[in-house]
C-alpha cells in the first residue's frame, strides 16, 4: 500500500475513484490529494470472514474487495502554508470488517453492551424508511466506514432467521445511536462517498437534523457532485456565510493604505471666524428686541 499522486496511478484505479481526483485537484485551495493504493483481497480471506460470521457477502461488495482490499482516499486544504487535512473516503479492509453489537459500549468493566442498550432505543418507524436495524440477534451488523468518529456506516442484515439471507442494506448509526437509512445496495453507497467528495459529516445530510453549521460551510464551497439541494437549503431566520474560495485562498500581501490628513486651519482664523459668528448673533438678536418695544 502506498499514497500516489493522481499522475502516477493506474486507468483501473482512475475508474475505482470515477475520475474525482482531477476534480479535486481543480478545486480552489486544495493541497493534497492522496491515494492509497491497495492489493485486491484474497479469495480464501473472503470466504474466511463468511464462515466466521455465518453470513454470505452481497455479490457487489464481493466483488470491490476482490478488485481492492478497502479504500482510502484524502484530501487537505491550505491554509497559512500548511495543509489542513478536510476530507476523507473509507470503506474498510475485509479484515476491518467487524460487527457490532456484541462489544462493549464502554470502556469500562462489566459495561453494557449495545445489545443491552437495545430496550432504551427508540423503536418508533418512519413509513418512508424500512425497519431500523437491532442489536441483538434480529440483526447482524458490519462496520464499513468509522466516518472520523462521526458515527459509523453499517452494512446490515436484517433477516437473520433461519438462515442469514444475502440481502443487505447500508446504514448510518450516529453518535447518539440512532439509525438513518442510507441505500438499499453497497455500489449505490459508494457512489454516494465518491460523488460527496467525502466532506466533514456529509452523511448526516441524509438525517432529519442536516450537518452541523461548520460543515455547511464546506459544502457551500466544495459543492458535491450531486446533491439534492434541499438538504442544504436555510431557514429564512438562520445565517451561514457565502464563502467564495476564490477569494478565502487568494494571496494574503495587502497594498498599503495612504491615509491622508485633512488640511488643519490656523488657530487665529478660527478664533476670528468664532468672534464674528458670535457678534452677528448678537446684533441679530438686538434688532429683533428693538422691534418688539413700543412707541411712545
Amino acid at each position: 500500500m502506498e499514497d500516489k499522486p493522481y499522475g502516477s496511478l493506474k486507468p483501473s484505479l482512475d475508474r475505482l475513484t470515477l475520475g474525482v481526483i482531477r476534480i479535486l485537484e481543480a478545486s480552489p485551495g486544495v493541497d493534497e490529494v492522496t491515494f492509497v493504493e491497495k492489493e485486491p483481497a484474497e479469495r480464501h480471506s473472503i470466504v474466511s470472514w463468511e464462515q466466521k460470521n455465518s453470513c454470505v457477502l452481497p455479490e457487489d461488495l464481493k466483488n470491490f474487495y476482490l478488485m481492492s482490499d478497502g479504500f482510502h482516499m484524502t484530501w487537505s486544504v491550505k491554509f497559512d502554508d500548511n495543509p489542513m487535512p478536510l476530507g476523507s473516503m473509507v470503506i474498510n479492509s475485509i479484515s476491518k470488517l467487524s460487527r457490532l453489537g456484541g462489544s462493549s459500549a464502554y470502556a469500562l468493566p462489566n459495561a453494557p453492551t449495545l445489545a443491552d442498550l437495545e430496550d432504551d432505543m427508540d423503536e418508533e418507524g418512519n413509513e418512508d424508511q424500512p425497519e431500523k436495524p437491532h442489536f441483538d440477534s434480529r440483526s447482524l451488523i458490519f462496520e464499513l466506514d468509522p466516518c472520523n468518529g462521526n458515527g459509523k456506516v453499517c452494512l446490515v442484515y436484517k433477516h437473520t432467521k433461519p438462515v442469514v439471507t444475502p440481502d443487505t442494506e447500508i446504514w448510518f448509526l450516529d453518535r447518539a445511536l440512532y439509525w438513518h437509512f442510507l441505500t438499499d445496495t453497497f455500489t449505490a453507497y459508494y457512489r454516494l462517498l465518491i460523488t460527496h467528495l467525502g466532506l466533514p459529516q456529509w452523511q448526516y445530510a441524509f438525517t432529519s437534523y442536516g450537518v452541523s453549521p461548520q460543515a455547511k460551510q464546506w459544502f457551500n464551497m466544495y459543492k458535491p457532485i450531486t446533491i439534492n439541494t434541499a438538504l442544504l437549503s436555510e431557514e429564512p431566520d438562520s445565517f451561514v456565510n457565502k464563502l467564495d474560495p476564490n477569494k478565502v485562498f487568494k494571496s494574503k500581501n495587502k497594498t498599503p493604505v495612504i491615509k491622508k490628513k485633512l488640511p488643519s486651519q490656523p488657530g487665529g482664523s478660527q478664533k476670528s471666524h468664532a468672534s464674528t459668528a458670535s457678534s452677528k448673533t448678537l446684533s441679530l438678536s438686538g434688532n429683533s428686541l428693538r422691534k418688539r418695544e413700543p412707541q411712545t
